[in-house]
């Protein structure tokens, strides 16, 4: 018996693969998309650190001649800086009480987030795994909700606002957002009901409510797309800006938009303070733009999930 061995191809005689072009073209894509994306967060930060005298004349660097920090420190109320070294800047004077508007903003986002998530999840599990009369009738309602303007309730939230005493505070500004969102309640909705049955079947035949299955076996299952609600609607709530500014009267009570607007507002010397406001908006950015990197992946995976199902 002979054996045959065939002798193998030498390395630089074989086929090299085929150039693949609709990769490349994906690539360049997502390449350009990313930096349209950063553009504009760019430019906020590069207006942050030009001097308000050579802002309209190297409009279109990329990069400011002559850097400074001076628009943080005077925007901080850091430094020690004269009202004449503010003014000299480009100022008009007046400073953002950041640490204030960033204690609300933060308190806002955080009491809006909790309520909104745990009021939503309940709806949802109603709508999905409870029976009752009604219950289709009442999410068509919640669905047809998502296309009435929400400037539209403004004035009718406003006048019970005002009935109650509650301008000027946190709970006013709170009140009109801390219930179910239709949006909320779809979302969970969609995830709940590709949930399995069978261990919520089995906890039922054990003597469990579903108050209880609700709570020791839905809610722990559901980590992930409640942790992706919460991270949207931390994004929404801390842009907020129109119901805050109708609300808050004082200072003291301002978030972050309603602050840079004030400021943006005050303008003794004819124009903006534009490299002051950019240098507020930039630090405002921060934590949003650091929740988007750190935890967008996972956003964009249970909406895709949900969105599946």
């Amino acid at each position: 018996m002979t054996t045959v061995i065939k002798a193998r191809a030498p390395l630089t005689n074989r086929p090299k693969p085929a150039f693949n072009w609709g990769r490349m073209f994906i690539w360049m894509g997502l390449v350009l998309m990313i930096i349209i994306s950063v553009f504009p967060i760019w430019i906020v930060f590069k207006t942050a650190l030009m001097d308000s005298k050579a802002l309209y004349a190297e409009a279109g660097s990329m990069w400011p001649s002559s850097p400074t920090l001076i628009n943080f420190e005077r925007v901080l109320g850091l430094g020690n800086l004269t009202t004449e070294q503010v003014q000299a800047a480009g100022g008009s004077g007046s400073t953002i009480n950041f640490l204030s508007a960033m204690k609300n903003s933060a308190i806002f986002t955080f009491l809006i987030v909790i309520g909104q998530t745990f009021f939503s999840a309940m709806a949802a599990y109603s709508f999905a795994r409870l029976n009752y009369p009604g219950r289709d009738a009442i999410f068509t309602v919640f669905l047809i909700a998502l296309m009435i303007p929400s400037i539209v309730l403004f004035i009718p939230n406003f006048i019970t606002i005002n009935t109650w005493h509650w301008v000027n505070t946190m709970q006013g500004m709170v009140a009109p957002f801390i219930l179910m969102s239709p949006f909320a309640v779809f979302f969970l909705r969609q995830f709940f009901i590709s949930l399995p049955k069978e261990t919520e079947e089995a906890a039922y035949l054990d003597g469990a409510g579903p108050a209880m299955i609700f709570f020791r076996i839905t809610l722990p299952v559901s980590q992930g797309p409640l942790v992706t609600l919460g991270i949207l609607t931390t994004i929404g709530m801390w842009n907020e800006f129109f119901w805050p500014f109708l609300v808050a009267k004082d200072e003291l009570s301002y978030t972050l938009p309603v602050a840079l607007q004030v400021f943006k507002a005050q303008t003794p010397q004819g124009t903006p303070d534009w490299t002051g406001l950019m240098a507020g908006t930039f630090i405002a950015i921060i934590p949003v733009f650091i929740l988007l990197v750190v935890l967008g992946r996972r956003v964009v995976e249970s909406l895709q999930f949900s969105g599946a199902k």
